[in-house]
């Protein structure tokens, strides 16, 4: 692996949404299982091999068209924040347009030239969006508002906490997952395939464990050079992709140096970000959903929440036990004739309620991600189904 290669892993990113990025939770267990036929007709590999291969890629220049499908299946008020209308129109923010990956189908083109120079350029509508790492800058502009945002890249050269990378790639998802993976999963090889034109063998990776809302994990991988070329989350429960990431073409020539250029339009209204560390740590980033709500902050306890985290059970079947130090409850909150409506429907939003030993709540259920909200203030979240989040919560009393 070259130096630059473990440079850019070193490079702090803007990841994709939360729940993409956080899919598997603990280290590799290789299974020797052999590529099946049905694809092209390639060399057999073990699972070890083709991990090593992946590994052994050292891919940095690149340019071409991917596409992200999210089907997290949110309820409607939820899904209409992450797929845009909580969102500005026309922001520039790279964090506001990175948000909307977590809904809907997306098209994007991609180019890359080592570890300090990416471009990701939105196509969706007539309207693009284009987020840029050149150097010591990270731009984004939206042609919509006209709108410029700017920010100097201060982990350029390797500092980790505050260097941007623009990781909305099938190789940095590839990448996340892989490195979250561990003994709790079965790793094998599947069918061979055909991804944005090349030959492609296919990583699969399994829970070992009961409970999990993931079926696998299946990593299409260029058969010549390593590449991740798609990355597919599927769930336990069958269905289409949770999440679907792939290339539809790829070039792997050197992108021209213009490409990362750029200059403010004439008349762009230019915001500058913030210098150092992350403003957004802690746990209060994980209730910035909520707090959106007008009348739910008091039952996150907003930005001066508790937020104390505890880690439960270990791999797939990870559950995060949080304290909000909310100052309400849930019942508090539908008994208050004077809280907003937005908070009372956020609440029908949520679906049933639940009881069990850790009290009474509600559950936030999507495809991937569950999350427990009882009615003492503490949240439950995790990649699991409903039944085993209850199990957790009743095991941590």
């Amino acid at each position: 692996m070259s130096a630059n290669t473990k440079t850019s892993r070193k490079v702090a990113r803007y990841a994709v949404p939360v729940a993409v990025a956080g899919v598997a939770a603990a280290t590799v267990a290789m299974v020797p299982a052999f590529a099946n036929a049905g694809g092209p007709d390639l060399p057999k590999v073990t699972a070890q091999q083709l991990i090593e291969k992946i590994a052994a890629s050292d891919v940095q220049e690149l340019s071409g068209t991917a596409k992200i499908s999210t089907d997290l299946g949110l309820p409607k008020i939820a899904g209409g924040l992450l797929g845009g209308s909580g969102v500005a129109a026309g922001s520039a923010a790279p964090e506001d347009k990175i948000a909307q990956l977590a809904n809907g189908t997306h098209t994007f083109r991609v180019a890359a030239d080592g570890p300090d120079r990416q471009k990701l350029t939105f196509l969706d509508g007539k309207d693009e969006y284009s987020l840029i790492h050149n150097g010591d800058d990270v731009w984004g502009y939206a042609s919509q508002s006209n709108e410029v945002f700017h920010e100097k890249n201060a982990g350029a050269g390797g500092h980790e906490k505050t260097g941007r990378r623009l990781d909305a790639s099938p190789q940095q998802l590839a990448e996340e997952v892989l490195k979250a993976a561990g003994p709790t999963t079965e790793v094998g090889v599947g069918d061979t395939a055909q991804v944005a034109g090349r030959d492609a063998y296919q990583l699969v990776l399994k829970p070992k464990q009961a409970g999990s809302t993931v079926g696998s994990v299946q990593i299409a991988v260029d058969a010549k050079n390593g590449v991740p070329l798609r990355v597919q989350l599927l769930s336990s429960q069958g269905g289409k992709p949770i999440v679907d990431a792939g290339f539809t073409k790829v070039d792997f020539t050197k992108p021209s140096a213009d490409t990362f250029t750029f200059t403010p339009p004439k008349g762009a209204k230019v915001t500058e970000g913030a210098d150092g560390d992350d403003k957004g740590k802690g746990a209060d980033k994980e209730f910035k959903a909520l707090e959106a709500f007008p009348g739910l902050d008091a039952l996150t306890g907003g930005a001066h929440g508790k937020g104390e985290v505890k880690v439960l059970g270990e791999g797939w079947s990870t559950v995060a036990q949080i304290n909000t130090g909310a100052g309400k409850s849930l019942k508090d909150l539908e008994a208050d004739k004077n809280a907003p409506k937005e908070a009372k429907q956020f609440l029908d939003s949520l679906g049933g309620k639940v009881s069990g030993k850790f009290g009474e709540g509600r559950i936030f259920s999507t495809r991937l991600v569950n999350a427990l909200i009882t009615d003492d203030g503490k949240v439950y979240v995790g990649a699991v189904t409903k039944d085993q989040l209850v199990k957790t919560a009743d095991s941590a009393r």
